[in-house]
Formats: structure tokens, C-alpha cells, sequence
């Protein structure tokens, strides 16, 4: 395994992270056990999860990923052996509404977050706090233009959540915060406040693959001149980028196949993509799915990939690629495709 530093902070991590959303859902918790130690055992230290967990989210599965992995702490005693992340749940997607009363960033809603995180992961601190997606109107989930209009009746209340994020710091029941689903302006909002001195924001968790490369246009620059960590999920674009979907498949028990509207990496123009890069591995000699994750995984901008599997077979061969590094063909042969068909899945 490979580990970098998690930027403003003293963690090493693994280079590849577990993404463990298929647990209660794809995972039953012996499974989710399963995939835990295997992760620990090939140096995976880092593992991210978060309070809506599992997906697709329902009221009856909600906290279970969450749940699992705390058993697995508590059976195993490998707390201080991982680097913990997870999330608190923003606003503006109705199907979360039954979490709590309101969701927001306020205390009370942090407040009962980061508490029922606690219990659930069986642990006195989170590594890593993060905010799943801002609390303003954003062009993320599939959006691929962002509109003023929704943006309204939002209140830039940055600083206030930086101050209640710092409260639980100082209480060490947070080691270090971040984001996730940011955008340029969120992230530069942040280090302005940063700059004031209030509690830096150290990373974002965002969408990043082969189909999905929008942040290298304005993000990633702000990413290396204020020294923020990046995260990336989705490497293999809910298992589009493995391939299995091509020329019309529909492999049983596959994510896309049980979950039909998980559809934001399975438009024509990225299947056709798809196609191109699958071709680029089949001359190079290696597999899709690798070859995807590889490209991330050298990302100069990349600290960490967080790849999920619902078997144990699919997890070692995304570990793996931590082994492969692409010649300078590949990356031509990439950048070809994506000159031609650039981001086709926002």
C-alpha cells in the first residue's frame, strides 16, 4: 500500500480508502466485517463512511453502515489501527427529510448528528467530520450547469459553522473537518475564513473518474494553492467503469441493475466513452476496471481514493491497482478520449 499525508493534519493515509455505503444494503454485516479486515490486512488504514448509510437510503437502513463498522471496531479493537471519516447529512434532497426535524449545519443539527455517529461507530472521536453536501444550492448529483436562482434563500453562515465544528475539536470528539460535493466558491469561502482564524477546512470528498473529470477546470488549482486534500469517490462511476453494463448487459445483483435510477454514469454518450477506455485497457493489456482506478490513484492532486465493493474478489482487485502505474502511452491514449468525449457524465 501506498499512504500520503492528509493535508494539515498529522494522519498518514492509506492511499486507497474503504467506501463502505453498500453496507446494510448490498452488505450484510458479517460481509461488512469481511471486506473490513481484508482492507486492514493490504494496509488500508483509512476507512469513510457517513449518517445516511447505507445506499440507496431508506428510513429502515439508515445508521446500519455506521452500525457495522462499530461492531467491527468493537469486536476487533482496531480503533487506533484506521483513520475514521463520516458525514452529516445536508439539506435539499427530500428523500433524507426523516432523519431529524431540520437538516442543516446548525448546533441542534450537528449536535444530534455527530452524537448518533459516535454511538453508532462505537468510538469517542471522528477523524475526519465532514459536510456531505453544502447547505446552498450546488450543480452536483447529475447537474451539470449551476443556477443562481435556487440560491435565494441561502445565508452565507460560514463562519457560524466553522465555530461549531472548532466547539467539538475542542472537545476532541473531532479530530479534523471537511467537505464534500464542494465547489471552487465553497472551498475559497472556507479558506477566507480560515484566513480570519477560524479551523481550516483540510479536504472534499467529490466525484472523480475517467467520466467525470470537472473539478481539473477550476477546483484542483484551488486545491494545491491552499493545501486542501481531495477525495475522490465514485473512481469507477457506480461500476460503469468496470465495464460490466457494456453493449447492454444487465449483470444480476450489480448495483445499476438492482438500483435502475443509479442511471448519472449510464448515459449514451458515457457508455460510448466507456467503450473507448475499455478498448485503451484491452491494447495495454490490463483490466477496466484497474486501468480507471489507476488514473486516479496517480492523480497528482489525488490524497486519497475511496473505492467500494460488494465482494471480496471485486475489493482485492480495486486494492490492487495501488501496484499498477501507467505509461505514458496510456495517459495519451486517455487524454485522446477524453479530448473527444471530455466529462460526459456531470
Amino acid at each position: 500500500m501506498k499512504y500520503t499525508q492528509l493535508p494539515n493534519t498529522d494522519l498518514q493515509v492509506s492511499k486507497i480508502c474503504l467506501g463502505t455505503m453498500t453496507f446494510g444494503r448490498q452488505n450484510t454485516e458479517a460481509e461488512a466485517h469481511e471486506q473490513l479486515d481484508y482492507a486492514l490486512e493490504k494496509g488500508v488504514n483509512f476507512v469513510d463512511t457517513a449518517e445516511m448509510y447505507a445506499v440507496p437510503f431508506t428510513m429502515e437502513t439508515q445508521g446500519l453502515t455506521e452500525k457495522y463498522i462499530g461492531t467491527w471496531l468493537a469486536k476487533t479493537g482496531n480503533r487506533d489501527k484506521i483513520v475514521l471519516a463520516t458525514k452529516i447529512t445536508g439539506p435539499g434532497r427530500g428523500i433524507f427529510k426523516d432523519i431529524r426535524p431540520k437538516l442543516d449545519f446548525s448546533k441542534e443539527s450537528l449536535e444530534d448528528a455527530l452524537h448518533k455517529s459516535l454511538k453508532r461507530l462505537q468510538t469517542d472521536y471522528i477523524d475526519l467530520y465532514q459536510l456531505h453536501w453544502p447547505e446552498r444550492a450546488v450543480n452536483v448529483f447529475g447537474v451539470r450547469d449551476y443556477s443562481h436562482v435556487p440560491n435565494a434563500e441561502w445565508e452565507d453562515n460560514i463562519g457560524e459553522i466553522l465555530d461549531r465544528l472548532e466547539g467539538y475539536v475542542k472537545q476532541g470528539k473531532i479530530r479534523h473537518i471537511g467537505l464534500s460535493n464542494e465547489t471552487p466558491f465553497g472551498i475559497m469561502r472556507y479558506m477566507e475564513e480560515h484566513r480570519k482564524g477560524k479551523l481550516k477546512m483540510v479536504s472534499t470528498q467529490n466525484a472523480y473518474s475517467l467520466l467525470q473529470r470537472r473539478d481539473e477546470v477550476g477546483l484542483t488549482e484551488v486545491l494545491q494553492m491552499e493545501n486542501v486534500g481531495y477525495l475522490v469517490y465514485s473512481p469507477l462511476a457506480f461500476g460503469v467503469l468496470s465495464g460490466k453494463y457494456l453493449n447492454g448487459q444487465k449483470p444480476e445483483g450489480a448495483r445499476v441493475t438492482l438500483f435502475p435510477n443509479y442511471s448519472r454514469y449510464s448515459s449514451d454518450s458515457s457508455l460510448a466513452a466507456t467503450q473507448k477506455y475499455a478498448d485503451i485497457a484491452n491494447k495495454h493489456g490490463m483490466s477496466l476496471s484497474q486501468m480507471a482506478l489507476a488514473f486516479v490513484n496517480e492523480r497528482p492532486f489525488v490524497t486519497s481514493n475511496i473505492i467500494g465493493a460488494t465482494s471480496l474478489e471485486q475489493l482485492s482487485e480495486n486494492i490492487e491497482s495501488i501496484t499498477i502505474s501507467l505509461s505514458e502511452e496510456v495517459y495519451r491514449d486517455i487524454q485522446k478520449v477524453h479530448a473527444e468525449m471530455p466529462n460526459p457524465a456531470p
